[in-house]
């Protein structure tokens, strides 16, 4: 090796050095597979959320080369627990580190069954460009071939790197990363599970090295309207699946417990039976919202194609399934009824 290619190998890794000594990443920390164990080696069962994050971290080798990293636990459970409550404590503690002026950049881990609406979510109600990145994992930390340290140390790494700022929040596992808005949960247990299916990932991350790729075209973060600050719960919204023979009985006792929205799982482009049309149609003339989604696991749910929105004063979710439609209408409900402007609201977003 010359001497000048020397010189050059060496300022490049102090300059990295130099990088990760002044990135300072918080890690908040609710649970999920990624904190699991198992009962004994080798079960496939396991119990979410065993273990906290100051052990996720010690776990992990070399993470003090990409960044200061500094952890607590917000909350410690299966996301199969996340509800109003946890959204909105964590989204309160979001946006007060990231108003900290010693964090650049923040990683959530966090359990992958529904990581998708946590990070829609926070995506729509945290008012700052600083990197947010969800990362959780397949296996239980306790796992042969556990890919929870991998993950996180990739996702710490993307949360360092300054092309991440004004992306919004991220879903990152096995190598790629993911806007918010975009990425679904495609398989039940297989480590490559998130998918982005209409519009393909946001970067890929492994060994510590990032790349980009488009950045995202929809109002979030600093853009969005939305503001869960002070707010004590969320508008409740029900999704309702679409088969055939379908019950008006679960419309009708959706609203009559509470519901101020409901969203459909329709079949392929958010259809649903005539009676199930006709349920909704009234209710929506009584001040219920009603969005129509699709139980199918990609494509776009278009206004007035087949069923005619206008008239029955529905709303289309485009590209939304009914998981994050129901993420929307929720925050949408919080600034108006009216199905129009809900309307441009999905469009929007």
């Amino acid at each position: 090796m010359g001497k000048l290619a020397a010189i050059v190998m060496t300022t490049a890794a102090l300059a990295t050095a130099a990088q990760a000594q002044s990135t300072r990443v918080r890690v908040l920390a609710t649970g999920g597979t990624i904190a699991g164990a198992q009962a004994s080696p080798g079960e496939y069962g396991y119990k979410s959320g065993s273990f906290e994050i100051k052990d996720l971290i010690g776990a992990v080798p070399g993470l003090d080369k990409l960044a200061v990293i500094t952890g607590e636990q917000v909350v410690n459970i299966g996301s199969q627990d996340m509800n109003d409550e946890v959204w909105l404590k964590l989204a309160g503690r979001l946006r007060e580190v990231l108003r900290a002026p010693d964090v650049d950049g923040v990683v959530i881990t966090h359990g992958t069954d529904t990581m998708e609406e946590t990070s829609f979510f926070l995506s729509l109600v945290t008012p700052s460009d600083k990197p947010v990145v969800m990362v959780g994992s397949m296996r239980p930390a306790t796992a042969i071939s556990a890919d929870g340290p991998s993950n996180l140390y990739n996702r710490i790494a993307a949360a360092a790197n300054p092309e991440a700022r004004g992306r919004g929040v991220l879903v990152s596992l096995n190598d790629e990363l993911h806007y918010a808005r975009n990425v679904t949960k495609s398989n039940t247990s297989a480590v490559q599970t998130f998918v982005s299916p209409n519009r393909g990932p946001a970067g890929v991350a492994n060994t510590g090295k990032v790349t980009w790729f488009a950045r995202p075209d929809r109002k979030h973060g600093n853009a969005s309207e939305f503001s869960v600050e002070g707010m004590a719960a969320l508008p409740r919204v029900d999704i309702l699946y679409a088969h055939p023979n379908m019950s008006v009985g679960l419309i009708d006792a959706a609203i009559k417990d509470g519901a101020r929205g409901l969203v459909i799982a329709g079949v392929g482009d958010g259809n649903m039976s005539q009676a199930a049309l006709d349920r909704l149609a009234a209710a929506a003339k009584n001040g219920i919202a009603v969005v129509r989604s699709t139980r199918v696991a990609s494509g776009i749910v278009y206004r007035n194609n087949e069923v005619d929105d206008d008239a029955l004063g529905f709303v289309a979710s485009g590209e939304f399934n009914p998981g994050k439609s129901r993420v929307l209408l929720q925050l949408a409900l919080t600034r108006t009824s009216d199905p129009v402007r809900i309307q441009q609201i999905f469009d929007e977003y």
